[in-house]
């Protein structure tokens, strides 16, 4: 009996440790930049059940400020844990910058636009986006009209925007203050003013929502997607943009972007996460679901929510930085915002 025991041990042991690769390889992880988890119902939750649902593969999801994405699969270099990651630029751009992504074609890569992907294959939009504000619409009657009126010292305490560098939206502003400001100078100029107003750095956009919400702040920074996937548990938010100086209203082209991790421990269950969410099927509840704008060309959302992302927009102009230029100036850009802003 007891050498029984011992052997049906052996056998039980035996089995778990074949077991635990097989276990093991049900699984994906991705790290992603928060937005596409807010609401509810919203669009990951929504993909990610179904696509468990036909290939019996869980999904691991880990969620951070867009820079953060990248550090963390930078940290884990030796000990690879995400298979898929979703980040906006330029940070998708730094991550094949340095080698932490690996080549994939799509199944429906063709439905993707050429001009919107990596022509090397290593990063795909995964839904369109752009940079925003938001206000506390029972706070204040109307939002600022100006870049200059953010200054006004009646918002003192009662602005807050996410982080350059570590936030992609908060990138984005600085970048798109550059723009509005007519330079790297003016734009930096203009955010050491606005520092007077400006509660303190935040690493999360996606957290900044429900302060406005609350009237703890009067406005901050976002983009399209997030901010009105939020407004359905944040009812006091509104999205605008400011004119510059010449009375043009300007928003800056951010999609999610989405990439599979060069030497991704479950790397056959991340292509097949990447050609779920890409598929046209998946595409066609992004606008309903995500509130955001698909990344395939043969996708016309004709729903509510895409019509009120055009009505949102009616009168911006949309621009589009040169993002590898963005990243080659990235390190020394944060650093000097740091130095003219204190933070």
């Amino acid at each position: 009996m007891r050498r029984y025991s011992i052997l049906l041990l052996l056998a039980l042991a035996v089995g778990m440790v074949a077991a635990a690769p097989a276990q093991a390889q049900n699984v994906v992880t991705i790290y992603a930049a928060d937005g596409l988890k807010d609401g509810k119902p919203n669009w990951f939750d929504t993909q990610f059940d179904a696509f468990t649902k036909e290939t019996g593969i869980k999904v691991q999801y880990i969620e951070s400020g867009s820079g953060e994405v990248i550090n963390r699969v930078e940290r884990e270099k030796t000990n690879t844990q995400a298979d898929v990651i979703v980040t906006l630029p330029p940070f998708i751009q730094k991550a094949a910058a340095d080698g932490m992504l690996e080549a994939y074609a799509p199944a429906d890569a063709a439905a993707i636009p050429a001009n919107t992907r990596d022509p090397k294959g290593e990063w795909y939009p995964l839904v369109n986006n752009y940079s925003c504000f938001i206000y506390n619409g029972s706070a204040l009657q109307a939002p600022p009209k100006t870049w200059n009126d953010l200054l006004d010292p009646k918002f003192k305490g009662k602005i807050q925007y996410s982080t350059p560098g570590q936030a992609g939206d908060g990138t984005a502003l600085m970048v798109l203050a550059f723009h509005a400001m007519g330079g790297k100078d003016a734009g930096f100029d203009f955010l050491k003013k606005l520092q007077a107003n400006n509660v303190g750095p935040s690493s999360s956009t996606g957290k900044l929502a429900a302060k406005v919400n609350k009237g703890e702040l009067y406005v901050a920074n976002g983009d399209v997607q997030m901010n009105f996937a939020q407004m359905t548990d944040n009812p006091n938010l509104r999205i605008f943009w400011p004119a510059d100086a010449k009375g043009q209203r300007t928003t800056l082209s951010l999609p999610y972007y989405i990439a599979l991790v060069k030497g991704a421990p479950h790397s056959a269950n991340g292509k097949k996460l990447i050609d779920f969410l890409l598929s046209k099927k998946a595409q066609e509840t992004v606008s309903s679901i995500a509130r955001g704008i698909p990344a395939r060309s043969d996708v016309k959302p004709s729903d509510e929510n895409f019509k009120k992302l055009h009505g949102f927009m009616e009168g911006v102009t949309i621009w589009t930085p040169n993002w590898d230029e963005v990243l080659r100036d990235l390190s020394k850009d944060v650093a000097r915002w740091h130095e003219v802003t204190g933070s």
